[in-house]
């Protein structure tokens, strides 16, 4: 059942996420999520509030579309984190490859001027590299990581990429940075 809070969360983020959070005014969420003034401050003290749960927001929805990769023990963890950037790739290519990722954005826009969306932001992308640790890891033990990787630095290695790839793929509007980045990934760093 989706709430008030969810709705204006959805309807807010894709605007935010075409738009970046600054440039998004709050009349354009709220008439976007066909609410008053103050069912916004009802659930948000501020737009900042609403950046926060914004963050939150994405991941959930994100973390809702690829559990089921992630959870199929049928294939090898190196098969499922591939299968999480081969969805990654599938959702731009929905979006013409011009978006780019909403945390990633909000990083670029917001992480190096407030301090709150900064804290918000890394734990984001640190939990994001503990995911992919405990997969890497469990490649490692299955005999399927190359021996000289270690998990963590790997799986900070691979986001630290993953970003770089999402924001030349703005630039190039296109899907070769995110190619590029599957290919060097999984048949050059991880073969």
């Amino acid at each position: 059942m989706t709430t008030t809070r969810d709705h204006i969360l959805a309807c807010g983020g894709r605007i935010v996420h075409h738009k970046g959070f600054t440039a998004t005014g709050l009349q354009e969420i709220l008439h976007a999520a066909d609410v008053p003034k103050g069912s916004f401050y009802f659930y948000f003290k501020s737009k900042e509030e609403f950046g926060l749960a914004l963050v939150d927001h994405y991941q959930a929805w994100f973390a809702g579309q690829v559990r089921p990769i992630l959870k199929d023990e049928t294939l090898p963890p190196l098969e499922r984190l591939a299968g999480f950037f081969l969805w990654f790739r599938g959702y731009f290519e929905q979006e013409g490859f011009i978006k780019g990722c909403p945390i990633g954005n909000l990083t670029q826009e917001l992480g190096d001027v407030n301090p709150a969306f900064r804290e918000k932001l890394n734990a984001s992308f640190d939990g994001l590299i503990r995911f992919m640790t405990r997969l890497l890891a469990e490649a490692g033990t299955r005999g399927e990581l190359p021996d000289h990787l270690e998990p963590e630095p790997t799986a900070r290695y691979i986001l630290s990429a993953w970003q770089g790839a999402l924001i030349r793929m703005k630039a190039a509007a296109g899907p070769e940075p995110l190619d590029t980045f599957q290919h060097m990934t999984f048949k050059v760093l991880l073969a």
